[in-house]
């Protein structure tokens, strides 16, 4: 490359690197080192991208190398890249000793570093570093709710979007769907509200992923027709609008509602995608529409098979079974053109509770327990069966073999959400600060009802005498 500078060079490996061809990228700044061309801050900033889309943290290592040798790695440009690449492969130790090399951190440096902390599950560590970066502005604040939204972290989520707002940080449209979010997990509806009406205040109009979020919002809270009126209210709407109507049609029961909105986006011209589809067969599913949930997964394995996944195969396994159309359950899984996993099977022992089928899941049992011995859920599923059959030494021989084997259950949780506070309940719990009022109500309840059970056998006494 006789004719060649350091800047048409970065032009090129830029230009290659945009188009998606990042070992092309990576040769051309091979040719570049052996042409004796010298790259600069701008050369690795760029180059480092083709090697984080590669995912060769190898080669990102060799190009830290590279920039060490020529004192580049205190540049800021550098810098943030090296810790953006590390952050996104996962080494952590690395990306924070990048952020410690770099001379001059900006706001940008710290946020890549946050949002890479987030992701790899170091909540402490990214909010330690965010509380103390010299500069917060938008962006880093949205990286904070958003890896929170996306880590399960609703509570924290919806803290940092008071506190933000708190601070004069005006939330923009990328803002408040990580919000919404995190508030249809909490089931914070009266929170989420507040949330809509910030929505309206702030941005004025709304754009199609604020609609898409407050139509998944209402929904998961249970609230369909705020669902649906948010849907309407949209003056665009992509397949995952529709898809978010489907979805709150199907968790609210809705099947024939589910396949109507179906109708109405296959009229617009939307084409279906997986999430649509999943949709579509769990609202048939609970709504017993057996044949026309069969019929939608065999029309999509003609038309679109490449839509089709693993959960939507389990999807028409439990349709199927929960049917009693065992038979045909079976004989589905037999031809899958994939081995089923433990999920497929606890679909069909789900089916085998409903209708006491004490047999067939016996057999599948025994599948699951080859497949993952040590998996609590399908001795429990099991267990389940039994008792709906009103096998209770089957019951206590199943719950004595869990204790045998040292086998832990999931604990099980539910919330309720008062004056706009969620509080969170998990089973025998009794950290709650309220516990002793609360077991003291329910003891109280419980005596009503059983004076209430009284009373009622009393009377239906008296009047057969």
């Amino acid at each position: 490359m006789p004719h060649w500078d350091v800047v048409s060079a970065t032009a090129a490996i830029g230009a290659l690197t945009r188009r998606g061809r990042h070992r092309d990228a990576l040769g051309m700044f091979s040719q570049v080192l052996a042409g004796g061309i010298a790259p600069n801050e701008f050369t690795f900033g760029t180059v480092l991208r083709s090697a984080t889309a590669l995912r060769a943290p190898r080669v990102g290592a060799q190009l830290h190398a590279c920039a060490a040798k020529l004192g580049l790695c205190s540049n800021v440009f550098v810098g943030t890249a090296l810790l953006d690449h590390y952050a996104k492969m996962g080494a952590m130790r690395e990306a924070q000793g990048a952020l410690e090399d770099t001379r001059e951190p900006n706001v940008v440096s710290y946020t890549a570093l946050i949002a890479g902390l987030l992701k790899n599950g170091m909540f402490h560590e990214a909010d330690r570093l965010f509380r103390r970066m010299p500069e917060r502005n938008l962006v880093s604040w949205n990286a904070m709710i958003g890896g929170c939204s996306q880590a399960g972290l609703s509570e924290e989520a919806v803290n940092l979007f008071l506190e933000m707002c708190r601070e004069g940080v005006m939330p923009n449209q990328s803002t408040f769907p990580c919000v919404l979010t995190s508030v249809a997990n909490a089931g914070a509806l009266g929170v989420g509200r507040s949330v809509h009406a910030s929505a309206i205040k702030f941005l004025g109009n709304l754009d199609v992923y604020v609609g898409n979020s407050l139509v998944s919002f209402y929904a998961r809270c249970g609230i369909l027709e705020d669902s649906v009126l948010a849907f309407k209210k949209m003056k665009q709407k992509n397949v995952v609008s529709w898809n978010a109507l489907i979805c709150a049609y199907a968790q609210n029961g809705k099947g024939e509602e589910a396949l109507n909105a179906y109708k109405a986006m296959r009229a617009t011209g939307l084409k279906p995608d997986n999430v649509t589809l999943l949709g579509l067969l769990f609202g048939c599913n609970h709504a017993g529409l057996v044949d026309e949930g069969y019929d939608l997964f065999k029309t999509a394995e003609v038309e679109q098979p490449g839509i089709l996944k693993p959960e939507h195969y389990a999807c028409v396994v439990d349709l199927l079974s929960r049917a009693k159309r065992f038979y045909d359950a079976k004989r589905f899984l037999e031809e899958l053109p994939f081995e089923p996993g433990i999920g497929f099977w606890k679909a069909l022992i789900g089916g085998c509770q409903i209708h006491w089928n004490r047999e067939l899941a016996e057999s599948v049992a025994k599948r699951l327990h080859a497949l993952d011995p040590k998996d609590t859920s399908s001795y429990i599923l099991l267990s389940n069966v039994y008792s709906a059959a009103g096998s209770w030494q089957r019951v206590s021989m199943i719950r004595r073999e869990i204790k045998e084997k040292g086998l832990k259950r999931i604990t099980g949780c539910s919330w309720i959400e008062i004056q706009d506070k969620v509080h969170v309940f998990f089973n025998g719990d009794g950290r709650h600060q309220q516990s002793d009022e609360i077991y003291s109500m329910l003891e109280v309840c419980l005596y009503f009802r059983e004076d209430d059970r009284d009373q009622h056998e009393y009377s239906t006494a008296c009047s057969y005498w």
